[in-house]
C-alpha cells in the first residue's frame, strides 16, 4: 500500500526526543521512503539532526498545512503513547491531514478507516493493527524446519528488540545471507510492508499467526523474528505466541546498559541476564518438546551513554555471560552475526 517514492509527514508532536516518538524514530532511521517532515510545534524550525543522533536530515515543522506544502503526501502517526490509543487532540490533525488529501498510516489500536469513509480517488488510510484473514491455531510445523531462526528477546519493552534485529538482518543481507525479517509490530510491519500485529490478534490465533509467518520464509537461510514485550514484564503476554510459532533455533537477547528495573515499573527489578538466559531457552525447549535455543549474544542499547561508557558497559556485560556483546546500532551488528554462523 505504501510505495517507496510517497513523501511521509510523521506527526510527533511533542515527542520527537522521547521515546514514546519510537513509531516515527524508527522510521527516520529505516524507511525507504522520503521523508517530507517531522511535525512537532515545539521544535519548529530546526532540523532533525539538530535534535537526535540519528542519521538523515530532515525539517521540523509546526503544523499539517506546513507539511503539505513541503509535499508529504502520507500523513503517519509517529507516537506510541501507552495503551496504544489516539488521544482525542489528535483527531482534529488528522482531519486537517485527510482534508488536504493526505493519506494516513495508523499504528495504534483505534481503526481510523471506519471515521473516513469517503476518501479522494487514490487516497487510502492504512491501519496497521488489523488481524489478518484466515488466521489459525498454531500447530508447531516451524520445529520441523531446517534454517536458523532468531527470535530477539528482551529485559523490557521497549529496550531495542526491533532495531537490533532490522540491524543484524541488514548486516546479514550484506554478507550475501538469504535472510528473511518477520514483524510483529505497527513499526516494523510499516518498514518491511508485511508482518504479524501481534498485540491486535486473538490470543487463541497468536502463534498460528507467527507460525505462518515463519513458515512462509522457510527458503531462508536466516530468518529474524521481531520481539515484543518481555517475559519479565507483568503487562506482556507474548512471549509464549513467539517462542511457539517461531520455534527458534537461536536468541539474541536486547537490554538497555545499566537499567535495574523496568522503564515504568520501578517495583519490578530485571533479573541476572544469565539465569533469565536460561529461563527463555528452558521455557522454549519445554523438557525437549520443541528445539532447545542457543542464545547467541547480547544487544545493548547505550544511545543514553557516551562512547567510552559505552563501552564500557558492553564489556561488562559481556564478561557477565561469557556472550557475543555489541550494541549494534552504534558499533554495527557483525559480532552477532558472526556468533549465528554467517
Amino acid at each position: 500500500m505504501l510505495r517507496k517514492d510517497r513523501p511521509l509527514a510523521l506527526y510527533m508532536e511533542g515527542n520527537l526526543t522521547r521515546d514514546f516518538g519510537k513509531m516515527g524514530l524508527g522510521i527516520l532511521r529505516y524507511s525507504e521512503n522520503p521523508i517530507a517532515c517531522v511535525i512537532d510545534s515545539l521544535h519548529a524550525g530546526c532540523r532533525v539532526e539538530d535534535l537526535i543522533s540519528i542519521p538523515g536530515s530532515c525539517p521540523v515543522v509546526a503544523s499539517v498545512e506546513d507539511a503539505a506544502a513541503l509535499g508529504a503526501d502520507v500523513f503517519v502517526l509517529g507516537i506510541a503513547p501507552p495503551g496504544g490509543l489516539i488521544p482525542a487532540s489528535w483527531y482534529p490533525v488528522i482531519d486537517r491531514a485527510v482534508g488536504l488529501g493526505m493519506c494516513v498510516v495508523n499504528g495504534l489500536h483505534d481503526l481510523l478507516g471506519p471515521r473516513y469513509d469517503e476518501l479522494r480517488e487514490g487516497q487510502w488510510v492504512w491501519d496497521v493493527r488489523l488481524e489478518p484473514a484466515d488466521v489459525g491455531v498454531g500447530s508447531g510445523r516451524a520445529n520441523a524446519l531446517t534454517n536458523r531462526r532468531v527470535l530477539m528477546i528482551g529485559t523490557d519493552m521497549a529496550v531495542g528488540k526491533m532495531t537490533a534485529g532490522l540491524e543484524i538482518w541488514r548486516a546479514a543481507k550484506s554478507r550475501g545471507v538469504r535472510a528473511g525479517f518477520v514483524a510483529t509490530g505497527q513499526i516494523g510491519i510499516v518498514l518491511t510492508g508485511q508482518g504479524v500485529p501481534l498485540d491486535a490478534i486473538r490470543v487463541d490465533y497468536a502463534s498460528g499467526a507467527i507460525e505462518r509467518e515463519v513458515v512462509a520464509r522457510s527458503e531462508d537461510d536466516l530468518v529474524i523474528v521481531e520481539g515484543q514485550g518481555a517475559l519479565c514484564h507483568p503487562a506482556s503476554t507474548s512471549t509464549l505466541p513467539l517462542l511457539r510459532g517461531a520455534c527458534p533455533t537461536h536468541l539474541v537477547l536486547c537490554c538497555r546498559a545499566g537499567q535495574k528495573h523496568l522503564a515504568r515499573l520501578e517495583n519490578v527489578a530485571i533479573p541476572p541476564l544469565v539465569p533469565y538466559i536460561r529461563l527463555y531457552e528452558d521455557l522454549a525447549e519445554t523438557c525437549g518438546t520443541f528445539v532447545r535455543p542457543a542464545t547467541a549474544g547480547i544487544a545493548v542499547n547505550t544511545a543514553h551513554l557516551g562512547g567510552h561508557e559505552a563501552r564500557a558497559a558492553i564489556a561488562a556485560i559481556a564478561e557477565e555471560t561469557g556472550l557475543p556483546t555489541t550494541d549494534p546500532v552504534r558499533f554495527g551488528a557483525d559480532a552477532l552475526v558472526d556468533a549465528l554462523g554467517f
